[in-house]
């Protein structure tokens, strides 16, 4: 079965839930360029293709970047200008967010921009106003909905499955497994860190054998265990930093156990 993967590109300092300063860039260093330029090469060797949700302030800064990975024959989709949650815009501030960030992608690409995944997963039942934007805007699928419980996002109740939120936009979400009636996430972020590879393998194989296409996430930064590890709070640090080490093994042998494609093949090719 052929299953999703997403790429998120955004800077090492690009967090949800910390009241950060809204431009490090002067600040800190930039280390998105070697760590997108290494998931690259890992991809042209385990020869997968995948989607890259590429911040807008990242393509902007770094617009040969986005080239780069467009000319390896990757889908790039929008992962919004500025990284910020959904819940702190207002229908109008996200409006011209995400505008801008298509402005800049499509300004680099001369292509059209099909997908959006919005910071952190943001996307909640007190937000649905987004949906218009995003259909209003062109977008032709969206990876926001996490239907999970969690302090910071989730959408419980929302389906597990990839389905139709308008007719004209479709919805993928990240991979989840039920357990003891609750929906659990897997096999992407901070949930492929935290979990040993033989439980991830087991759970992608179970889902793939009830024919749910399976879809996994991880952020550039994850593959770069030398990041400076900023100060936070000592849960948000856990989930941030957890497993670093051991996260481009388990992503490697996620891509040789199992087929991912750009999300916008999977939906293009009906596999849902």
């Amino acid at each position: 079965m052929v299953n999703a993967l997403g790429i998120d590109v955004e800077e090492w300092y690009h967090l949800c839930g910390v009241n950060m300063p809204t431009d490090m860039s002067e600040k800190y260093e930039s280390r998105v360029e070697a760590s997108t330029e290494k998931m690259l090469r890992i991809l042209e060797r385990l020869q997968t293709k995948a989607t890259f949700f590429v911040l807008g302030v990242v393509a902007e800064r770094f617009p040969g970047l986005v080239r780069q990975i467009d000319e390896s024959g990757h889908e790039i989709a929008s992962h919004g200008y500025r990284h910020l949650e959904i819940y702190k815009h207002t229908k109008e501030s996200f409006k011209e967010d995400l505008t801008k960030s298509l402005d800049v992608l499509q300004g680099i690409t001369s292509k059209p921009v099909l997908g959006y995944r919005a910071p952190g997963f943001s996307m909640t039942r007190s937000t649905l106003w987004v949906i218009d934007v995003l259909v209003e805007k062109k977008i032709q699928y969206d990876c926001s909905i996490f239907p999970i419980h969690h302090p910071r996002f989730g959408f419980p109740g929302a389906p597990r499955v990839i389905f139709r939120v308008r007719p004209e936009l479709v919805e993928v979400p990240p991979a989840t497994v039920r357990f003891l009636g609750e929906n659990f996430p897997v096999a992407g972020g901070a949930f492929l860190r935290f979990f040993p590879y033989r439980l991830l393998k087991s759970t992608v194989e179970k889902l793939n054998r009830q024919s749910i296409v399976v879809n996994s996430f991880l952020h550039v930064r994850e593959i770069d265990p030398e990041q400076r590890k900023l100060k936070l709070p000592f849960k948000r640090a856990l989930s941030h930093y957890w497993g670093l080490k051991e996260a481009q093994e388990k992503f490697e042998n996620l891509l040789a156990d199992f087929q991912f494609a750009p999300i916008c093949k999977v939906i293009k090719d009906g596999r849902f």
